[in-house]
């Protein structure tokens, strides 16, 4: 039985359930937060330590490894290679390079990169290092204030980089001859530089070089400096004999260049950049300025064997000149071949030091060839050296020679020559045999037997004529007669066909006739090989 409910009690109120708080799982979910925090640092600090980003072309992508070719300058890591692709036309590779922060200044345009690869050039052997490190890029800052995101790469390393010290000159010449990219600078044998580029001129009659020279060894180029082809060997074969010079044993296989000052005096220190002529060879680069030139014809009639362009002019020991050309003509009205020799003459090296007096300001250059020429000045060929067989045009005055016509009004003027001395030893051993070969030895024999059967009938009257007298003339007579009897008989015996006199006389004119005919070969031989005089025919040599 239930107990009765008191009405007049309140109600109890019903309880409050509060859940207990629970911290254990707010500190899980730190791990999380403080990771993406600190993911969120390393981004930042990466996004913020990053460079620019620069896209390099190359032909070849050999040795480069997207992820870990790094990009190297002074083999300090500036950079890593991201990505390697093809072009679209596919005609290189296109390299994506990351570029540390630090290494911002390598956008400049002028900026260069290279593929560092073992190699084996003119300049020697390099990047040995990568056969264990693998392949890296190389790279030269630049200096430009204008940037770049892409660069086409080198496909060789650059000779000088922009932070070497020294100067770059440039060389004018002809040809490249046997220099290449790297070929060595030398001064008095010291190498002090290289060659750093070459191209062909807009013109196409020459080349450009740029050197560099090392400091300290730039302060040596100056103004008056000479720069000149040093390759391989520098032989000179010429009248006074034969030179040889090298500047060291790598010219001979790479080629180089070689500069010094006429006298050591080398003028005040040439600027960067400065332009210099470059000749073919040490003799041509010191000599002095030759001034005007002026072209002379000359006209020979014998061989121009060993007569070739370049050959010297000279005039009594002092080269004047060089030949340019030569050649061969048909005149026409004598019906004879001539040998036209034009060479090239500097009348300012028989003046250097010395004045000419009033010839040389009252006349024309012209009028005093002229008057050279009328008191005997001749050109005539001469042997420079048996050995070689080399011959030049020399120059001097011969008091004796016919006098010559000159046409001043044409170009070139033609001077007058004569004949060497050895062309008149070979024609007159020509007229020496021509006229041994016109004596007419079988008719002077026939009129001598002629002669001697004629005496021999007059003997034989004046004997006849003796016996019939012989009671008449006195004993001394007939032993005189039978005297001249036994003389003509011995003359008889002496001039018959078969006498060894007779025989003795015919052998000794054959004999002349064949040294005249030695004679004759002898000279046309020495004409075609005068070094034969010191080294002798090639059969006796080979016996």
């Amino acid at each position: 039985m239930t107990e009765p409910q008191d009405e007049t009690r309140p109600p109890l109120a019903r309880p409050v359930i509060v859940r207990r708080r629970n911290w254990l799982p707010s500190l899980i979910w730190l791990i999380p937060i403080v990771a993406a925090l600190v993911g969120i640092a390393l981004v930042t600090r990466i996004l913020l330590g990053r460079g620019p980003e620069v896209v390099l072309t190359f032909k070849t992508g050999e040795g480069l490894e997207a992820g870990k070719t790094a990009v190297r300058y002074k083999n300090v890591q500036i950079g890593t290679v991201q990505n390697i692709r093809l072009a679209p036309d596919r005609s290189n590779v296109r390299v994506t390079v990351q570029l540390s922060k630090e290494a911002r200044s390598f956008t400049a345009q002028d900026t260069r990169f290279w593929v560092v690869r073992p190699r084996l050039d003119t300049t020697g052997i390099s990047g040995l290092g990568t056969l264990l490190s693998g392949a890296y890029i190389g790279a030269d800052a630049g200096a430009s204030d204008e940037s770049a995101s892409e660069f086409t790469g080198l496909e060789a390393p650059p000779i000088v980089t922009r932070d070497a010290s020294g100067k770059q000159f440039l060389l004018r010449a002809r040809d490249v001859g046997s220099l290449d990219i790297g070929s060595p600078v030398y001064f008095r044998r010291i190498k002090v530089g290289q060659l750093a580029a070459y191209e062909l001129d807009s013109d196409g009659r020459g080349v450009t070089l740029r050197v560099f020279i090392n400091a300290p060894y730039d302060r040596f180029v100056g103004a008056n400096t000479r720069f000149w082809h040093a390759s391989g060997f520098d032989v000179q074969v010429s009248a006074s004999g034969v030179k040889l010079r090298t500047q060291s044993l790598a010219t001979i296989v790479l080629g180089g260049i070689a500069f010094q000052a006429p006298d050591d005096v080398q003028g005040p220190v040439a600027q960067e950049n400065t332009t210099f002529a470059l000749a073919g060879d040490e003799t041509t680069a010191m000599k002095e300025p030759d001034g005007p030139s002026q072209a002379v014809l000359l006209y020979f009639n014998q061989s121009l064997r060993g007569l070739t362009p370049g050959a010297v002019v000279d005039f009594r020991g002092v080269e004047i000149g060089e030949v340019k050309s030569i050649g061969v003509e048909f005149d026409p009205l004598g019906r004879e071949f001539k040998m036209p020799v034009l060479v090239q003459v500097y009348p300012d090296r028989l003046r250097r030091g010395q004045s000419l007096g009033t010839l040389e300001s009252r006349y024309t250059q012209t009028e005093r060839l002229k008057f050279l020429i009328d008191k005997g000045l001749r050109a005539q060929l001469r042997t420079g050296n048996l050995l070689t067989g080399q011959v030049y045009v020399a120059l001097d005055f011969f008091p004796k020679a016919p006098p010559a016509k000159v046409d001043l009004n044409q170009n070139p003027i033609e001077l007058p020559t004569v004949a060497n001395s050895l062309d008149e030893i070979q024609a007159q051993v020509g007229d020496i045999a021509r006229k041994l070969n016109k004596v007419p030895f079988d008719e002077i024999g026939r009129d001598l037997r002629k002669t001697l059967a004629t005496l021999d009938k007059t003997l034989v009257g004046a004997e006849q004529l003796t016996l019939s007298l012989k009671n008449d003339v006195s004993p001394e007579m007939a032993a005189a007669m039978k005297d001249v009897r036994k003389t003509l008989n011995s003359a008889e015996k002496t001039l018959a066909d078969d006498s060894p006199l007779q025989q003795d006389m015919r052998q000794t004119l054959q004999e002349v006739t064949r040294a005249a005919g030695s004679l004759r070969v002898l000279t046309d031989y020495l004409e075609r090989h005068p070094e034969s005089l010191l080294r002798g025919k090639p059969e006796d040599k080979k016996k």
